[in-house]
This record gives structure tokens, sequence and C-alpha cells, in this order.
């Protein structure tokens, strides 16, 4: 999503991250990659609950809680158009892309 900030902004997309990681985490993270949008702190996994995706994940053999990676496109209403669940993030942009163009 950072790096195609001027192609989003371009068909007025607003991009905002949301973890259960502590604001300080995500700042943290956000200077380490050069996030240049907002994140948003669900440590209760509030929201993440809502929207489908705190849920089972397993790795390298664990099973436990988290969040299952995903991305949503929400109109100018709130009106969600369009789901992506457990996507990459190198696909996210380019699934985007496709749904707006």
């Amino acid at each position: 999503m950072r790096d195609a900030r001027k192609e989003l902004e371009e068909k007025d997309i607003t991009v905002i991250g949301i973890s259960p990681d502590m604001p300080e985490t995500q700042k943290k993270f956000a200077d380490k990659q050069n996030l240049d949008f907002s994140l948003l702190s669900d440590p209760n996994h509030v929201v993440a609950e809502a929207y489908g995706v705190w849920g089972e994940k397993k790795m390298y053999g664990k099973t436990f809680m988290g969040i299952i990676r995903s991305s949503f496109l929400i109109d100018e209403n709130g009106n969600i158009k369009n789901t992506w669940y457990k996507i990459s993030p190198k696909d996210t942009v380019p699934e985007l892309m496709k749904v707006l163009d």
C-alpha cells in the first residue's frame, strides 16, 4: 500500500491499517517500514472480530488465535464494497485495482 500511494490517491483511496498491536509498537513498525498511512490499534480485537478477521491460525505446527490478514474496500458511506481474506501484501494493490478499473 505504501508503494502504491500515488496510484491510490489518484483514485481517492485512503489507506488505514488496523492491528492488535499497541500504538508504540505500531509506531516502531511504521517508522521501520516507512509507512505513510494511519495505523489503528485494536488490542482487544473488537474491530477484528466485527470484520471476521480474528481467528485460528497455524504456524510451525502450533495453533493460536490471531489476525487473518485481510483487506476491505469501504465506500464513503461506510458500506463494504469488496473483501479479500487471507491476501498477501504483494497481491493487495493488484486485486484492489481489478475492482476499481
